[in-house]
C-alpha cells in the first residue's frame, strides 16, 4: 500500500536548541517506518555551505539520519532556503538527497506540484530580493569559499537572526502573507497545478485555494515542530511533531 508524502521544513539545524534537534532526529526516525517521500523546501540548516570536502560537522546525526531514510529507500528532497542555498556534491553523493538550489516541479499524489522556498517571492522582500542575487553570484561564493571554513561559520553566526524570530513579529506575518499570495497567483496560473508547496514564513499553513487545490506550508521547527502529510488519496494533513 502506497505510503504518504511528508513536508517539512526550516528545521533551522544549529539555531535551535539541542533538545529540539533530538527531537528532529526522533522525526526522522518516524518518516523512515511511515513514509513514503521526505520533501523539506528549504532551510533545513540555519547555514550551510560546502568547502569542497569540508562540510560542516555539527550537523552529521542528522546527515546520517537521512542517509539511513536514503539507504531505506525513501527519497529525500531538499530545496535550498536562504540560509542553505549553497548546497553540492557532498548532499548529493554522500548523504544521497535530491537536492535543487531553486524552484521545482514535482507530483504529489499523483498531481502536479510547485515547490519554493518562498524567500524574494511576491510583492514582499524587495531589498533581499537584490541581495539574493549577490549572494548566489559565483563571484561571491567564490570569495566565501576562499575564506577559512572556521571564519565563514562564525560571519554566518553572526548575521543569522533566526533565533530572534517569534509569531508576533510583523515582519514575520506580512512575509507570510506575500508567500501566500504567490502561491495563490501560481495556481491561478497554471490550472494543472495541484498543490504550491513553501516554506520561510514559519507559519504553518493548509490553505485548499480552490477544491482540490492547495497552498501548503509546513512551519518550522523553531516554534512549532510542524509537518504535512499527503496521502495517496490526496489529502493534506497539518500535523505537529509530539514525539519527545
Amino acid at each position: 500500500m502506497p505510503k504518504p508524502d511528508y513536508i517539512t521544513s526550516d528545521v533551522h539545524l544549529g539555531a535551535i536548541p539541542e533538545a529540539r534537534e533530538r527531537s528532529f532526529l526522533r522525526f526522522l526516525e518516524h518518516v523512515g517506518a511511515e513514509a513514503g517521500r521526505l520533501l523539506i523546501p528549504g532551510d533545513l540548516f540555519d547555514f550551510w555551505f560546502e568547502y569542497g570536502e569540508v562540510i560542516p560537522g555539527r550537523h552529521f546525526r542528522v546527515l546520517a539520519a537521512l542517509r539511513a531514510l536514503v539507504d531505506a529507500g525513501i527519497p529525500v528532497t531538499l530545496l535550498g532556503g536562504n540560509h542553505d542555498a549553497w548546497g553540492g556534491r557532498f548532499l548529493e553523493e554522500h548523504v544521497g538527497v535530491a537536492f535543487h538550489p531553486g524552484h521545482l516541479r514535482t507530483e504529489i499524489a499523483g498531481r502536479p506540484a510547485l515547490l519554493a522556498h518562498g524567500d524574494g517571492l511576491g510583492r514582499g522582500d524587495i531589498k533581499y530580493r537584490a541581495l539574493k542575487a549577490v549572494l548566489r553570484s559565483r563571484a561571491m561564493v567564490l570569495a566565501f569559499r576562499a575564506l577559512h571554513p572556521e571564519l565563514g561559520l562564525r560571519i554566518a553566526r553572526r548575521v543569522s537572526t533566526t533565533e530572534a524570530k517569534s509569531d508576533d513579529d510583523p515582519e514575520k506575518k506580512g512575509r507570510a502573507a506575500f508567500i501566500e499570495e504567490w502561491a495563490r497567483g501560481s495556481l491561478a496560473a497554471d490550472p494543472t497545478l495541484g498543490w504550491v508547496v513553501c516554506g520561510h514564513s514559519h507559519l504553518p499553513a493548509v490553505l485548499e485555494v480552490e477544491p482540490g487545490r492547495y497552498y501548503l506550508n509546513a512551519g518550522d521547527w523553531i516554534t512549532h515542530r510542524t509537518y504535512i502529510t499527503v496521502g495517496p488519496e490526496g489529502d493534506p494533513v497539518p500535523r505537529t511533531w509530539e514525539g519527545d
